[in-house]
């Protein structure tokens, strides 16, 4: 009997160890904090609550930008502005621009360029490039032979044809004649001169030869 005792003896003191062990996996999971917080803190659960602020935030200042570009129609508006008109202070009246030719007819007129000779220097001197034409007045009659040069449009030969005119071909050259004047007036006052004119072929040279021939023929009735 005494051994049977002793026997359950250890069987009454093992129920405290398993009262300790509850109590152990009581203090742990009594009121303390539960590992999914700590895990919550460990892993980034606390970081996605920043970032989910840090949306918001980038979401209102979007949405503030957009408001601040929407056009506004009421301000930005610039007023009409009328049409101004000035009245010039002196008016100028148009002025018709003569050339003098407007009383003359055109006989015939052919693209050449000018050579004057000048004494003084004994050579030739180029006057220019332009239209030679033979011009006949429409009351005298007469015929004159006027070039201008071209774009500045300047006067580089004006005179009447006279039947005392000789025309000679240049030295070496079929497309250009030499002839002297008594009274050229390109210059202004009557100048007499030695022309020598050429021509871009013969056919312009032989051209310009019968006219200058024609034209002698009419003022020599003059």
């Amino acid at each position: 009997m005494s051994e049977q005792k002793q026997e359950n003896k250890p069987a009454e003191e093992s129920k405290p160890a398993e009262t300790q062990t509850s109590s152990t996996l009581n203090s742990f999971s009594g009121t303390r904090t539960p590992p999914t917080s700590n895990v919550f803190s460990m892993f980034g659960g606390k970081k996605k609550e920043t970032e989910t602020s840090k949306e918001d935030k980038e979401a209102e200042v979007s949405k503030e930008s957009e408001a601040s570009s929407e056009p506004k129609a009421d301000k930005e508006e610039e007023p009409e502005s009328p049409d101004i008109h000035f009245d010039p202070i002196v008016k100028l009246e148009k002025v018709e621009v003569k050339t003098l030719e407007e009383n003359e007819e055109v006989l015939y007129k052919v693209r050449a360029k000018l050579f004057r000779f000048d004494q003084e220097g004994k050579e030739w001197k180029e006057r220019g490039v332009g239209d030679a034409k033979f011009l006949k007045n429409k009351e005298t009659g007469k015929v004159r032979l006027l070039m201008r040069r071209d774009k500045v449009l300047k006067v580089c030969a004006n005179h009447f044809i006279s039947p005392d005119f000789t025309l000679k071909p240049n030295v070496g050259s079929d497309r250009s004649w030499v002839y002297s004047v008594t009274a050229d007036v390109s210059e202004g006052k009557p100048e007499a001169q030695t022309f020598a004119i050429r021509f871009g072929n013969k056919e312009n040279a032989d051209g310009f030869k019968k006219e200058f021939e024609k034209a002698q023929e009419i003022n020599k009735t003059k």
